[in-house]
Order: C-alpha cells, then sequence, then structure tokens
C-alpha cells in the first residue's frame, strides 16, 4: 500500500498568541475574543472612526481512497482574521493568516492606509446597533468527529467495496473520500457586538465508473452532516453511488424534442441557487439580474412557497447573525408564488434605499413546501418526460435568466424509467421554468442549504440528435 501526506494551508506560528486548551484548535477562543478587541482598538488609535473583523480558525482531516489504496491523507489546521476599516465614510479592507501582534499591527495599519486613499462612499458603514443579534440562540452546530487516519481509511475501503459489490460491471472508482472538519469564528465590531461560536461539517463521498459494451459512466453519492451520527453509513453511500452509475450503463441520446422536465432533488437545489442569486442585493444594485424591480410580483407558479429558515438545528445554512453581526429571523420569502423579500446586506440595503434583511453573506435554509409525491410519484404525474440527474457547464445568463446546460437523466415512458440518456442539452428561460413548476416533490435533499425536493417543470427544449 502506498499512501502520500500533504498539509495544507498551514497558519505562521502566532507568536504571542496562547495555544487551545483543548489541544486541537490552535487557539483557544479567549485568544481569538483578546485578538478581535486588540484589532479593534488598535484600528480606533490609528484613526479609525469604524472598524469590524472576523477572526477564525479552523482543522480538519480528509482522507481518500481510490480502489483500496490510500491515495491522499490531507490535514488542515488554518487561522485567519480579516479587517474592515472607516474613516468616515471611507472603507479599506486587509486580512492575514499570521497572529502574532506585529502581524496584526501591520494589518491595521495596511487598512487604514487603504481607507485614507479610497473615495467616499454614502452607504458604506457598519450595520445598524438596533438590528444587532444581542441574545443569539444556540444552533447546536458543533459536534467534533474523533476520527482517526485508520478509521478514515476503513470507511473509505468499505464504501468503494459497497459501491462495486452493485454491480460486476462497476470497474472502476475516482475515489471515495471521508473527511472531518471544524471551525470556529469571533466577530466583533466597534458598535460593541461581540459573538462567534464552534461549527462542524463531515462527510463521506465516493464515486465509481462503470463500463459495458465499451462504453463508460460514471456517478456518484455522498452523506454529510454537522453530527457524525446523522450520516449515512459508509455501506449505505457507496451502495447508492453503485446503484446510481450502474443504473447509467448504456445511456442513449433523444432527438430534439420539447417535453416536461423532473429536475431531481440535488439539481433542483441548483435552480433554487440561481434564484437566491437573482434577488441578492450585489445583483440587484448592479441591474444585473433577471428578477429585477421583483418584490411583490408572482415569479414563481402559485404552488411554490420559500421559507428562509435560519435557526434550524444542525442545519448546513443555519446561522443565529449574519457576516455583520445582525440577526437573522425566519421568513416566508415566497408565498403562493408571490416574491416577498431579498436578500440584503447593509451595504447593499442602502444602496437600495431598503433594510438589511440579516442576509450579509448568503442565505440561510431555504426550504420549498414539499407536496405530496415522492420521485416515482412525479415520475408517474409527467408520464412522459425527462428525468435530469445531473447538469454539466455553466449556460446560464443571470441577467436575461437563459437557461442552457448540458444534462443526463433518464428517459421516461408511461410513468416509469425507459431507458438512461446522455449527450443531450436543456433549454429555457428560467423566469419562465420558475412559473412553469407543477409539482414538488417530497423527497427532500436537505444535505445542502437549500432544501427541496424533486421539481416537475412543465415543458423545456431538449436538444439532442
Amino acid at each position: 500500500m502506498t499512501s502520500s501526506l500533504s498539509i495544507t494551508r498551514r497558519a505562521p506560528k502566532s507568536g504571542g498568541a496562547e495555544t487551545s486548551v483543548d489541544g486541537q484548535f490552535p487557539v483557544s477562543t479567549a485568544a481569538l475574543d483578546r485578538i478581535a478587541q486588540t484589532i479593534l482598538d488598535t484600528a480606533k488609535a490609528g484613526g479609525a472612526t469604524a472598524a469590524e473583523t472576523d477572526v477564525s480558525q479552523a482543522i480538519g482531516l480528509s482522507v481518500t481512497v481510490r480502489k483500496g489504496e490510500v491515495e491522499t491523507i490531507a490535514y488542515n489546521r488554518d487561522k485567519g482574521i480579516a479587517l474592515t476599516v472607516f474613516i468616515g465614510q471611507r472603507r479599506g479592507h486587509a486580512s492575514t493568516a499570521d497572529f502574532a501582534d506585529e502581524s496584526i499591527r501591520a494589518t491595521v495599519e495596511k487598512a487604514i492606509a487603504i481607507a485614507r486613499f479610497t473615495a467616499d462612499d454614502p452607504f458604506a458603514g457598519l450595520a445598524d446597533p438596533a438590528r444587532l443579534a444581542h441574545d443569539p440562540p444556540d444552533l447546536d452546530l458543533y459536534h467534533p468527529w474523533p476520527l482517526s487516519v485508520e478509521h478514515a481509511i476503513e470507511l473509505g475501503r468499505a464504501t468503494e467495496a459497497a459501491a462495486f459489490a452493485v454491480d460486476h460491471r462497476l470497474s472502476n472508482s475516482e475515489g471515495s473520500t471521508v473527511a472531518r472538519g471544524e471551525a470556529e469564528f469571533v466577530y466583533a465590531n466597534s458598535n460593541g457586538f461581540r459573538g462567534g461560536y464552534r461549527s462542524s461539517r463531515h462527510h463521506i463521498d465516493c464515486a465509481v465508473v462503470g463500463e459495458e459494451g465499451g462504453a463508460m459512466q460514471r456517478d456518484y453519492w455522498y452523506t454529510a452532516a454537522r453530527a457524525p451520527e446523522e450520516m449515512l453509513s459508509a455501506e449505505e453511500v457507496g451502495r447508492q453511488a453503485g446503484l446510481r452509475t450502474a443504473r447509467r450503463l448504456n445511456a442513449r441520446q433523444l432527438s430534439t424534442l420539447e417535453c416536461p422536465v423532473i429536475f431531481e432533488a440535488p439539481e433542483a437545489a441548483d435552480l433554487l441557487g440561481f434564484f437566491v442569486n437573482a434577488v441578492s442585493g450585489g445583483s440587484l444594485y448592479r441591474k444585473s439580474s433577471f428578477l429585477l424591480d421583483s418584490l411583490g410580483d408572482q415569479v414563481f407558479s402559485p404552488i411554490v412557497n420559500i421559507r428562509e429558515e435560519p435557526h434550524l438545528p444542525r442545519a448546513r445554512g443555519s446561522a443565529p447573525f449574519d457576516n455583520e453581526g445582525v440577526a437573522t429571523v425566519r421568513r416566508d420569502l415566497v408565498t403562493g408564488g408571490v416574491l416577498n423579500g431579498y436578500f440584503l446586506g447593509s451595504y447593499s440595503g442602502r444602496k437600495l434605499g431598503l433594510a438589511t434583511t440579516g442576509n450579509a453573506g448568503g442565505a440561510h435554509n431555504l426550504a420549498v413546501t414539499p407536496g405530496a409525491l415522492d420521485l416515482e410519484g412525479l415520475c408517474q404525474q409527467m408520464d412522459r418526460g425527462l428525468l435530469i440527474t445531473e447538469q454539466l457547464g455553466h449556460g446560464v445568463n443571470p441577467v436575461t435568466g437563459d437557461y442552457s446546460r448540458g444534462a443526463a437523466g433518464f428517459w421516461i415512458e408511461n410513468g416509469g424509467i425507459a431507458y438512461p440518456v446522455e449527450e443531450i442539452t436543456i433549454a429555457g428561460n428560467l423566469k419562465q421554468m420558475f412559473r412553469d413548476i407543477v409539482a414538488v416533490g417530497r423527497d427532500v435533499d436537505r444535505r445542502g442549504s437549500r432544501h427541496t425536493g424533486s421539481i416537475l417543470i412543465a415543458k423545456m427544449t431538449v436538444a439532442g440528435q
């Protein structure tokens, strides 16, 4: 057996910063707090009228096994400081991975120097103090996994073995990766806010290759969670990867046609991503969104309801406050297809003449209300059409909403899978696609921060032979 060891982004030694009391994180939580306060004090002494900083650290282990052999073992042990200072309405930003006192002073000096030579921006500044999270909830986001290299190797091998056991035509592997990760940060600003927490994220994934008649196919599956006990077993991840690859063998092309299309839940989450981008502050104030000025408009089918739920325990997108310390809130973002709100931070909100929505840094746990049918039921409802299980390329225009991406999946006939398809392109326009949603499945994928079941769209163009 051969193996390699890689150490990623190891930060420089921190000089006077104290080491972690638990022997895992590079420094203690108390040290992060003190560093944050030192940065703010140094910025004020240097002439900043306001400042904010994010002091963070992360540790992790990742092991990849391919065809039973260890391919990579990677440790990460990272630290970082990000600082933004304001001199009036002039802004400067600087960062460092070094926690030493002299590095902190130099970083503050650089940020202040940048601010002095930057033009006034009437929209720049810290978040409104009245909107800060003064009593943030504990969302149960930290569940360390005492995963050793030896155990990770065992899990990786078990995952691959379970995939290969599915079908004799599965002959190769892109590898199975087992990883654990932990992170911690403290955010503080000169308006008196200071908050932070630890979090964890672990995963197991596997991708295998099958071959028949000289043609090869690959597919994958993964599990991910804050807490290791909430992940699928290694064997189940491998089994799913094997099943998904085997069913794609002997794929065909389609003739060009128009038909209904189902986006399997993981692919449907991508559609939500394009929606988030379109109604986020940066796209809106730059006027680079296909949903410009859509507040209060019918942008989805009337059956679609979307909530933002930032306080779900252990969920990937959960956060008690955003990147500016603003309290996050649960809200009904889309009701009956009508858009009720945008995703705004303080800066983009001021640019648009609106208040921040607590989304500096992005959206938090978008949940599409599921319907009554599972994926099989959606296929039966569709009767004849295309089930998309993979998309390729980036053919989406965020300004016009034009959508054209390579895809693979299955042709559905009489409500069931007829055969796998490949080398096709699906095309439409996101504005129309959103309005043409016929059903949302109850097969909700909660591994990421966009929780949706599979989505059935009434009609799209499918380009094939």
